[in-house]
C-alpha cells in the first residue's frame, strides 16, 4: 500500500436503503476489541508496517500476552533491503518505492523477527522524532535505478563475492533509519529480534490475506495484481458477501483485521469517516473522479458527511473499479470493531496511523458501504473466519 496520492475513483454502486438524513453522525459502539495506542507514519508511505504492526500487537492483547509497541523501522529497514535486491533481479520490472503489503510484515516478523520500539525509533538519524523518507527515497531510489538499468554486465563485488550495491544500500538505509541492533535487552532478559518474536507465541501461518475479485476462481488464492505486493503473496478468494461475514465475525468473537483500502474517495474524510452516499445518483459517472475530487473545495474535502442513504455494491462493480483502476492500493488500517450511527447505520472502528488526526483522536469510522465496496484485501486469523467459510477455502 503507498502513501496516499491515488485519486481517480469512480461510483457505479447499486442503492441500499439506510436512514434519514441527520445533523451528523453520532456513534454508539456495537463491538470493541483492543487495541495499542495512534502511531503517526508522518512523511513516510509506510502504513503497510504500521497497521500490520498495530494488528499484531492487537493479537497478543487478544491472547492475554499485554501490551506491546513495535519498532516499524526495523521491519521497513529490512523489507527495503529485500525490496531493492528484487527490484534489481527483475531487472526493475518490480518497482523500488516505499510501499509494501501486509505480508511485508507477517513474512518479515518470521524472517526478521521483531524489536521494541524503544531499540530504534524513526526519525532519530535525523533528529526528528517521526520519519521523513523522502530524502531516503531520493538517494536509494537512485542506487537501485543506476543498477537496475543493467548496464552494468558484472556487478562489482568484496572480497567475500558480495555485490557492493548491496552494501552501499544498507549503509544508505543504516544512515537514514538506524542500525537494526543484533542485541537488546527487554524487560530484564537479553534477545535477539528473532529469539524475542519466538518468544511472544506468535505463529506466521495463522494469518491469511483474503480479497474479492471474480478475474480469479472464488475459495482458491491467486496473487492480488498491485504493485506493492512484491514478494507475489497470496490472497485467497470470496464472494462479496462472504467476505462481509468474516469481518462481522472476527469482530464479535474478538479478533481484529488488517484492513487494505482506496482511501481517496470523497468519501473517506480527513475528519474520521468515511462513507458511500447516494448522493451522487443521476450524475455522469463515466467520467474520472478525480475531476470531481480536485473541484472540491477544501471545505468540503474534509466536511464529516451526515447519516444518508448509502450505495451498496455488487460483485461486478466492484470488479469494475478494480478493472479500471477506480480502486487502487491506497493505504493499510486496523479495524478493531462495530458501531452503530443515530439512524442505525453500521460503521467499522478504524485505526489510523496519521497520528491523533480527525475528530476522533486517529480513529476512523467506515459505513460498511465503504469497506464493500473500497476493501482491497484483509489479513485476519484463520480462526476469525466462520467455519464453514474456512471448510471452503481448505484451512
Amino acid at each position: 500500500m503507498k502513501k496516499i496520492f491515488a485519486l481517480a475513483l469512480g461510483l457505479m454502486c447499486v442503492t441500499g436503503a439506510m436512514a434519514q438524513e441527520a445533523a451528523s453522525p453520532e456513534f454508539t459502539v456495537v463491538k470493541e476489541n483492543a487495541i495499542t495506542s495512534i502511531k503517526n507514519q508522518n512523511q513516510a508511505g509506510t502504513c503497510w508496517c504500521y497497521s500490520s504492526l498495530a494488528f499484531i500487537e492487537s493479537e497478543l492483547l487478544r491472547m492475554g500476552k499485554g501490551e506491546y509497541d513495535f519498532s516499524e523501522m526495523f521491519i521497513v529497514h529490512n523489507t527495503y533491503l529485500d525490496r531493492a535486491d528484487k527490484a534489481v533481479r527483475t531487472h526493475g520490472d518490480i518497482s523500488f518505492s516505499q510501499g509494501g503489503s501486509f505480508y511485508d510484515v507477517i513474512y518479515g516478523m518470521e524472517a526478521f523477527g521483531l524489536v521494541p520500539e524503544a531499540e530504534m525509533r524513526p526519525g532519530v538519524m535525523y533528529g526528528m522524532e517521526l520519519s521523513n523518507h523522502n530524502e531516503l527515497s531520493a538517494v536509494s531510489n537512485a542506487v537501485v535505478a543506476a543498477i537496475a538499468e543493467g548496464k552494468h554486465r558484472s556487478l562489482q563485488v568484496d572480497a567475500n563475492g558480495q555485490p557492493l550495491w548491496k552494501k552501499t544500500i544498507e549503509a544508505i538505509h543504516d544512515v537514514y533509519l538506524g542500525e537494526r541492533p543484533e542485541k537488546f535487552t527487554y524487560n530484564g532478559k537479553e534477545y535477539t529480534p528473532k529469539s524475542f518474536y519466538e518468544s511472544l507465541g506468535l505463529n506466521a501461518d495463522d494469518y491469511v490475506s483474503l480479497t474479492s475479485y471474480t478475474h480469479h476462481p472464488f475459495y482458491k488464492p491467486f496473487v492480488l495484481e498491485i504493485q506493492d505486493n512484491w514478494r507475489w503473496s497470496q490472497s485467497y478468494n470470496l464472494p462479496i458477501d462472504e467476505l462481509m461475514e468474516v469481518f462481522d465475525n472476527a469482530i464479535m468473537e474478538g479478533y481484529t483485521i488488517a484492513w487494505g483500502s482506496d482511501v481517496s474517495e470523497k468519501g473517506f474524510t480527513r475528519q474520521g469517516i468515511a462513507v458511500l452516499p447516494d448522493d451522487m445518483k443521476g450524475a455522469d459517472l463515466q467520467g474520472s473522479d478525480m475531476a470531481k475530487w480536485l473541484n472540491l473545495t477544501e471545505e468540503e474535502k474534509k466536511n464529516t458527511p451526515k447519516p444518508t442513504t448509502q450505495k451498496w455494491c455488487t460483485q461486478e462493480e466492484r470488479q469494475i473499479a478494480y478493472d479500471n483502476w477506480e480502486t487502487t492500493d491506497d493505504h493499510g488500517m486496523l479495524i478493531y470493531g462495530i458501531a452503530k450511527d443515530q439512524n442505525g447505520t453500521e460503521y467499522y472502528m478504524v485505526k489510523n496511523s496519521w497520528g491523533e488526526a480527525g475528530t476522533y483522536k486517529g480513529i476512523w469510522y467506515a459505513s460498511k458501504a465503504f469497506v464493500r465496496y473500497k476493501t482491497m484485501n484483509i489479513v485476519v486469523h484463520k480462526n476469525a473466519i466462520p467455519k464453514e467459510i474456512r471448510k471452503k477455502l481448505g484451512l
